[in-house]
């Protein structure tokens, strides 16, 4: 099984890759940190099978990157995998033709049968995804008429959202605010899913469409 890993964070890729090592059956074709990135390796290593794929990234995020792996390589199949299991984020990645949707903090082997189930054909979610996704079913919901008064960051939030509009990055960011790079990514991944947002872009500018900076 020739898979691929895309993820801004090469912490997690390591992660990634040391699960996945407990199964001789899994080949790891190549690493990615944006999809920007796994759309020019995909060009030079095409015999891709799976791709295990992060939301939250630089250049192109992982939703889009799915949507154009779909439209150039429809055989290839994708399973998103994340921190949060965000309702914005599981619809987004449906529509984008994903083709699972598993929890970054999920254990080898449930990983393992999820890539061999959704090569079978399969569509491998976290049981909390996949009632989510019922719901998502029974009950659509139009994400882009959620309205400003259903956000609400937290003082500090706001203030790492400054600090992210002004084009900082997550250390200087860090460094100013007296906080680990860590404890801002978290903020950063807090703030995106209270905006329903995918990107520090569109964090931005939907903050500031709703005057929250």
């Amino acid at each position: 099984m020739k898979i691929a890993i895309v993820d801004d964070n090469s912490f997690l890729i390591q992660s990634l890759k040391e699960k996945l090592s407990f199964f001789e059956e899994i080949q790891i074709k190549f690493t990615a940190q944006s999809g920007k990135e796994l759309l020019y390796k995909l060009e030079e290593i095409v015999h891709v099978e799976l791709i295990l794929m992060d939301i939250e990234m630089p250049d192109m995020n992982g939703i889009e990157a799915t949507r154009a792996v779909k439209q150039k390589y429809p055989h290839i199949k994708i399973v998103m995998l994340t921190v949060f299991d965000n309702d914005e984020h599981i619809f987004n990645a449906i529509k984008a033709g994903a083709d699972g949707y598993l929890l970054k903090d999920i254990n080898p082997h449930m990983l393992f049968n999820g890539i061999v189930e959704t090569l079978n054909g399969g569509a491998a979610m976290n049981p909390s995804i996949a009632l989510k996704t019922l719901k998502l079913l029974r009950n659509p919901i139009n994400f882009d008429e959620k309205s400003a008064e259903q956000v609400n960051l937290s003082a500090r939030e706001v203030i790492v959202l400054e600090q992210l509009a002004r084009g900082l990055s997550y250390t200087v960011i860090a460094e100013n605010l007296f906080l680990s790079p860590s404890t801002v990514r978290k903020h950063i991944e807090n703030i995106y899913t209270k905006l329903q947002v995918h990107s520090k872009l569109e964090a931005v500018q939907k903050a500031q469409r709703n005057n929250l900076i």
